[in-house]
């Protein structure tokens, strides 16, 4: 089946390559206006991890997926021209984002189409995926109810610390006036975070061992904890601006507060709820497993 693989790939490649009709102009492939949608206007410039992790995770499964590999199903082909007529529609109305969303249907109904259903089903999450890297059209509604959000669970933890704030929309003056105001921008508000870390999320919950509904649950959790570490995040940059240099809070803390605190709070929060869905950390469970095990052998005689 790889020459049918080979001619597959060759037309996914006109259709996202070499064909235009979107974006400003209708100058632009489809891959060309998603590659320029990951900005920081879209809260999306970590969308180019999105296909390097879908890349990643089927090299992961590639031994399994060579064990697995049958004649092919035709039932495949259906989602192969599900696929094809959402790029057409797209085309047709110069919408990319339907472009975008008919790639992965045509790539997974192909992989079903030549491998067969177990190849399929392995490749499902991968594939899919993808889709976490086409903006969402209302992003700036999200953002504004987050940074609204965000300026309240701020207040809330420079309370915790004794900083003593107060709040004018989104801006938060000290009472103390021990620092100028500072604004919870768009930025601040924490959707860029929050997208990335759904994103981690939904990867650590696929590779995890355990049952679905607590994948689920794992994943689901990117979003509490999102805000939770964002919260945090701000916490400290008022905390350090009261207590500390409020030029350095607001400019260079600020600024690698998310690389530094976000990130590694949120990924301890993540191990955490995997840790209690799983009734312990899971290396140590595996050395208890084991270690009962032996306990409870039977000596030789």
């Amino acid at each position: 089946m790889w020459p049918a693989a080979v001619a597959a790939g060759l037309i996914v490649a006109i259709f996202y390559f070499v064909i235009e009709g979107f974006g400003p102009g209708q100058t632009m492939t489809p891959l060309a206006w998603l590659k320029s949608a990951w900005n920081p206007e879209t809260r999306m410039e970590h969308g180019f991890m999105v296909p390097l992790v879908s890349i990643g995770l089927i090299a992961w499964k590639w031994k399994s997926l060579r064990d697995v590999a049958t004649k092919g199903d035709g039932k495949g082909l259906p989602v192969v021209v599900l696929g094809v007529l959402f790029f057409v529609l797209a085309h047709r109305t110069g919408q990319p984002r339907l472009a975008i969303g008919g790639l992965p249907l045509i790539l997974w109904g192909s992989a079903w189409f030549l491998w067969g259903w177990q190849v399929a089903k392995l490749t499902i999450f991968p594939i899919f995926i993808f889709w976490m890297a086409i903006p969402l059209p209302q992003i700036q509604q999200a953002t504004t109810e987050l940074q609204i959000l965000s300026t309240k669970l701020a207040q809330v933890g420079c309370h915790w610390f004794g900083v003593d704030v107060e709040i004018r929309g989104v801006k938060i003056y000290s009472t103390s006036a021990a620092w100028e105001p500072l604004e919870i921008d768009e930025g601040c508000g924490g959707i860029r975070s929050l997208m990335a870390l759904i994103l981690i999320s939904s990867v650590w919950a696929y590779v995890a061992k355990m049952a679905l509904w607590k994948k689920a649950l794992l994943c689901a959790s990117a979003i509490p904890l999102a805000i939770l570490g964002n919260m945090l995040r701000l916490t400290s940059i008022f905390v350090i601006a009261e207590y500390g240099d409020p030029d350095f809070a607001r400019h260079t803390w600020h600024d690698w507060s998310g690389l530094l605190l976000f990130y590694p709070i949120s990924l301890i929060l993540l191990l955490v709820t995997h840790s209690l869905l799983e009734g312990g950390m899971p290396k140590l469970r595996k050395l208890r497993t084991k270690k009962t095990v032996v306990t409870h052998q039977t000596p030789a005689n």
